[in-house]
């Protein structure tokens, strides 16, 4: 059993690894309750803006994960009906001083992999398998996390971090299932002489269709190009990483230009996820439990920004209970309100990104095409600077 000075972290994934890493900064012990019986991550490519750059810096991880990362050139929108470009913001040096850091992708597995081991080396870091929460109970100074197999694991505060079908949100706020969106998201990765040869761009591509999108770019070291395509059907019910045909994964792009189709041919063994999020609440702590990353503040996908608000979270807090004077309640809060309201202009806006540039038909698309045409780099410099230079705490600030 762990001590009562020690700190509950409920989910092994980017969030609870990075809380782990960002409270042994701090010099607090942690236990981290994975419930697979071996810690990894699914998925494919992520996207890494600046922010999360700064948050690796913190915890100590910056050197690894630039060395495995993939730097693009441009972040490329295109219009996949047309199969004309709308616009491209380059990610050369102007943007990387305006920013403090870089913009590149990365496969999930291998950053998971930087954080798993900069865990494992961590003498402040126990890792637990096997160990699924189903609840918890608080008495004095400590919580007990109740394990699925009967097991009751004590510290001194709980954080939940098991993501969008958080067992700690449930007891926390219980606010019932996430909310289904209707969107199919179709993962796969090409390797990359399967590639078009005309396509093998070092860019971060999106081409935005009528009620769809296809998103590619090289990862891990160009071997492979990562391949994440997505239509509305109403899917009814939430799926998560299962296998489908490639016929599924085609009828909804029958509308789009022939090299956009061209690229989704190419794929195979496609997985399917149905896309879920939740609206923006208050209520992240109960006692000495917080909730963190998806489990406080599930985003969908077109701001590319789930993985980043789960790492700094994990600063914030780390930050906030790191601070002399500040009792766990106290922390908590801070923590709570430096949050919130980034995370849910992030939730939002992920939203209002998914119809009004991602997905927009007809006309709707022609005044996406001409307001984007119409702004300059730096305009669009200065749309991103709330979110990749501003609104984390005063650890992410000093290492910028």
């Amino acid at each position: 059993m762990a001590n009562t000075g020690t700190f509950l972290i409920a989910g092994g994934g980017i969030g609870g690894l990075t809380t782990a890493l960002g409270l042994a900064q701090k010099g607090i012990a942690s236990v981290v309750l994975e419930k697979a019986d071996e810690l990894g991550e699914i998925g494919a490519g992520i996207q890494l803006g600046p922010n999360a750059f700064h948050a690796f810096d913190y915890l100590g991880v910056g050197d690894a994960a630039r060395e495995m990362a993939v730097y693009v050139d441009e972040l490329l929108l295109m219009d996949a009906v047309s199969g004309e470009p709308i616009t491209r913001l380059p990610l050369d040096e102007p943007f990387r001083r305006r920013f403090n850091n870089p913009y590149a992708v990365v496969h999930r597995g291998d950053l998971h992999g930087v954080f798993l081991q900069a865990c494992r080396e961590n003498s402040l870091v126990e890792l637990r398998t096997s160990q699924e929460g189903i609840g918890y109970e608080q008495s004095g100074g400590a919580v007990e996390a109740q394990i699925a197999t009967g097991e009751v694991v004590t510290g001194r505060a709980l954080v939940g971090a098991d993501g969008l079908w958080s067992k700690v949100r449930e007891q926390v706020i219980g606010d019932g299932a996430p909310r289904v969106t209707g969107h199919s998201t179709y993962r796969t990765v090409i390797p990359t002489d399967e590639m078009p040869e005309d396509l093998r761009w070092n860019a971060m591509t999106l081409w935005a269709g009528p009620k769809c999108h296809i998103v590619h770019y090289p990862l891990s070291d160009w071997k492979v190009f990562n391949l994440v395509v997505t239509y509305h059907n109403d899917a009814p019910e939430p799926v998560a990483g299962q296998a489908v045909s490639d016929e599924e994964v085609l009828k909804g792009f029958e509308h789009v230009c022939e090299p956009a189709r061209k690229i989704i041919q190419h794929g195979k063994d496609w997985r399917l996820w149905v896309l879920c999020d939740r609206d923006p609440v208050l209520g992240w702590v109960d006692g000495r439990v917080v909730l963190l990353g998806d489990a406080a503040h599930p985003t969908l996908q077109y701001m590319a920004q789930g993985a980043c608000m789960a790492m700094e979270d994990a600063v914030c807090l780390s930050h906030e209970l790191g601070k002399e004077g500040l009792n766990i309640d106290q922390a908590f809060e801070s923590y709570r309100q430096k949050r919130v309201n980034r995370t849910a202009r992030i939730q939002i806006q992920s939203r209002l990104m998914g119809d009004h540039v991602f997905h927009p038909e007809g006309g709707h698309a022609d005044l996406r095409n001409a307001i984007m045409r119409s702004m300059s780099v730096e305009d669009i410099y200065d749309n991103l600077q709330w979110l990749y230079g501003g609104g984390t705490p005063e650890a992410l600030n000093a290492v910028r």
